[in-house]
């Protein structure tokens, strides 16, 4: 079969990557694709009457959706009389990203375990609550903001100076909320759905920081791991019951449209698991993980959300651990420089896997073209060999202005 992938960052390269293994694939297009993708075709991604031209023409069974916004846009239902399969959540269903609020709202209804919370639209108000929790809070924007419209605040003037900046970037009366602050340790879990039954994949933990020992901003994520060490099965049964299972629960209760992933950020707290959010989409950088460490076919896993078959369908993960670190541009996730040329590449072991994000390929050479550039990929039998053999492919790739963390998957 034929595939395009949508999208232009590391996830979708390891998307592309692990489908042009499977052995049903005739091809793989990524629209628009980057530096290191094969058979890319520039696209406006927000198009979709462009998209659905391209399908006909080149005779697409099924897209794949990486990023949210186009299925926060409904690119589901667009598609939805057409004989192409998308990949994804209807619309309706994407508000369990696009809009916190919304999803809060769902979850407690539902009886989805997660943090106490509070709506706003003003500074006034929020600012009663701020002080009231003494700035021991989390602040999110409600729409989409590209895993940027989080702050994680200790005190007051960090809680205050956030909601400034939300109100200064999306407007005076933009929704916003505040959030009770978990503390624990964080676990990303990525599942497969037919709206009605779900696979697990491996968990992942995400580095969202900018700066090792998790300090400064909040990024797209700066690396990942997997598999964890402190999951096991009694902390699956309690994620499930507490978490994944109501939230199944409410997809079948509301009717949506949903063959796709749920991405559930999980705080592992003392009073147990916390959800943090959903995501209606693979993750990223955690699919750079995740995926190098499923063994079966990745188009099966797929089309078994669309034949029923998912319920029943039995996945098979390598043994090994698995970490990738993000090559960054100097000053990102704020101002930086692009277009600077990318060496290296052929010093890197052969075992070592490249997932490009902000790259671009010109005259034959490989440019900077984001804030996040490339994903270094090792794997190891421990998670301390994964890790030294990340590090040491890390420092075989140059370009200036070249930043990255430290400390992927050392958290204690």
């Amino acid at each position: 079969m034929k595939i395009a992938v949508i999208g232009s960052g590391g996830r979708e390269h390891a998307v592309a990557w692990k489908l042009s293994q499977s052995k049903l694939m005739e091809k793989v297009f990524v629209l628009p694709g980057n530096g290191g993708t094969k058979n890319n075709v520039p696209t406006d991604i927000s198009n979709f009457e462009e998209i659905l031209h391209f399908c006909r023409n080149n005779t697409i069974e099924l897209l794949f959706v990486g990023p949210e916004d186009p299925l926060a846009n409904g690119i589901v239902d667009y598609f939805e009389d057409t004989p192409v399969m998308v990949f994804g959540p209807e619309k309706r269903a994407a508000l369990l990203e696009s809009s916190k609020i919304w999803s809060k709202k769902f979850m407690q209804k539902y009886g989805v375990a997660t943090a106490d919370f509070w709506e706003f639209k003003n500074t006034v108000t929020s600012f009663k609550k701020i002080d009231k929790l003494n700035g021991n809070c989390v602040i999110k924007y409600d729409g989409l903001a590209a895993g940027k419209g989080v702050f994680v605040c200790s005190n007051k003037r960090e809680a205050k100076d956030a909601v400034a900046e939300i109100i200064e970037k999306y407007g005076k009366n933009s929704p916003f909320l505040i959030e009770e602050k978990l503390i624990g340790k964080e676990l990303s879990l990525l599942a497969f759905t037919d709206g009605k039954d779900y696979q697990l994949l491996l968990p992942s933990q995400d580095h969202k920081q900018l700066l090792d020992g998790d300090k400064g901003p909040n990024t797209g994520g700066m690396g990942a791991f997997c598999p964890v060490p402190f999951y096991d099965e009694i902390l699956q049964k309690q994620i499930e019951k507490e978490i994944i299972i109501p939230t199944m629960q409410g997809i079948s209760n509301e009717k949506f449209n949903y063959k796709g992933v749920i991405y559930f950020g999980v705080m592992i707290t003392e009073n147990g698991p916390k959800l943090l959010e959903y995501n209606v989409r693979l993750g990223d950088p955690e699919t750079e993980v995740v995926l190098p460490s499923l063994k079966s076919d990745f188009a099966e896993l797929i089309l078994a959300c669309f034949d029923g078959s998912l319920k029943n369908y039995q996945m098979e993960f390598y043994a090994e651990f698995f970490v990738d670190v993000v090559l960054a541009s100097g000053g990102y996730p704020h101002q930086y420089e692009k277009k600077y040329e990318i060496n290296g590449f052929q010093n890197v072991a052969e075992s070592t896997l490249l997932f490009h994000a902000g790259t671009k390929k010109v005259d034959g050479k490989i440019l900077t073209n984001g804030g996040r550039v490339l994903n270094v990929v090792s794997k190891g039998k421990t998670l301390q060999k994964a890790i030294e053999n990340v590090y040491a492919e890390c420092d075989k790739i140059k370009f200036k202005d070249l930043y990255f963390r430290k400390d992927i998957g050392k958290r204690k």
